[in-house]
């Protein structure tokens, strides 16, 4: 599994062929980019328009409808995808920019690969917390029971066995969720940076 550190989360592809740390970092690291991928996985290989393109990618960037996009905003995401973008992600094997027809695809390795953004919004609380702060409940009430303290002797180690299997489970199910269709490049309706409320 290759993966690469970003500021405020991680990014990492999983499973289909492997692009580099490198790699991932240089495409990954824009918003625009990943904007990108995310619209083209859900577009499933079919050549889509520059122009279609940027509407997505201008109305995700400034939150706010296709309808609503100014000029201005639609040209600004326009040129700079045209101008940097596409390019930059055709020559690192992301995705086929035709720049004379004006049509962009997924490579049949970006189309494979599973890409994940880590990214936390609002009060999100990042999951290597959550189980610390899980391990760390559980082993205080272990604890609190071996000692014979109140109210900890109140339950029997059976009912704690079958309370701490069963925060893991649901915990493990809430991630396993989390990681594959909210974090997923192309999952959802929008990006995972983009607010879905």
């Amino acid at each position: 599994m290759s993966k690469a550190q970003r500021s405020n989360g991680q990014v990492s592809s999983v499973g289909g062929p492997e692009f580099s740390n490198d790699e991932l970092l240089e495409v990954l690291s824009n918003q625009r980019r990943r904007f990108t991928i995310h619209y083209l996985k859900q577009r499933k290989g079919e050549h889509v328009s520059v122009s279609e393109l940027t509407d997505w990618v201008a109305s995700w960037e400034n939150d706010t409808e296709i309808e609503a996009l100014t000029h201005q905003e639609r040209k600004r995401v326009r040129n700079a995808l045209r101008q940097f973008h596409l390019p930059k992600m055709d020559d690192h094997g992301f995705i086929e920019y035709d720049a004379r027809r004006g049509t962009v695809t997924l490579t049949d390795e970006a189309a494979d690969a599973n890409f994940y953004v880590d990214s936390l919004t609002g009060g999100d609380i990042p999951w290597g917390i959550y189980y610390l702060g899980l391990s760390a409940f559980c082993g205080l009430c272990l604890l609190g029971y071996w000692a014979g303290l109140f109210p900890f002797t109140l339950v029997e180690p059976f009912t704690w066995s079958v309370f701490v299997l069963t925060a893991l489970t649901i915990s493990s199910v809430g991630h396993f969720y989390d990681n594959y269709y909210r974090m997923r490049l192309g999952a959802r309706e929008k990006p995972p940076e983009v607010d879905e409320g």
